[in-house]
């Protein structure tokens, strides 16, 4: 699903508010929607060697290679096959763009994300990294994804040889 501009009052386009959630090893993260450029079923990935686990691969988005994240070996959570329900979020800031791969995206949140709660202390250090804050909705916490932290693991690919600098 493609996420569309809101008109606002006067004709002007603006970035729609809220996030998009998606689940991740059991739990539920929240992407600002003006950073989500579409929602997608999860296409076919190439492997690429000698890349960290987080690096699924690549996967061929509107005749552009997009680099396939899967988040879970950071978050320290299982990873679990991906059933059908898996999608693709893409996260996009200007030039910088990656898919995340999601187990599901079960909606859209509309609090304001700029408004988040401090994420647990508990998190792992590659978790903390990558999450801004924490918001609640009546199913429970949801983690903020950070996505500029999101885009940025890819000056952690060693380009030259293909392989990490970190895991």
């Amino acid at each position: 699903m493609s996420l569309p501009s809101v008109d606002a009052p006067g004709g002007d386009l603006v970035a729609p508010v809220g996030a998009v959630v998606l689940r991740l090893g059991g739990s539920r993260y929240a992407v600002d929607m003006a950073d989500v450029a579409e929602v997608a079923p999860l296409p076919r990935v190439t492997r690429v060697p000698r890349t960290p686990t987080w690096l699924l691969g690549v996967a061929n988005w509107r005749g552009r290679v997009l680099p396939v994240l899967d988040l879970r070996p950071l978050f320290a959570t299982p990873s679990v096959p991906l059933a059908s329900s898996a999608r693709l979020v893409v996260v996009s800031r200007g030039d910088l763009i990656v898919g995340v791969v999601a187990e599901a995206v079960p909606g859209v949140h509309d609090a304001d994300l700029a408004c988040a709660a401090p994420a647990p202390p508990t998190l792992p250090a590659d978790a903390s990294a990558l999450v801004t804050g924490q918001v609640a909705d009546r199913a429970g916490p949801i983690a903020v994804l950070d996505a500029a932290a999101v885009l940025a693991l890819r000056d952690r690919v060693d380009r030259r040889r293909g392989g990490s600098t970190a895991s």
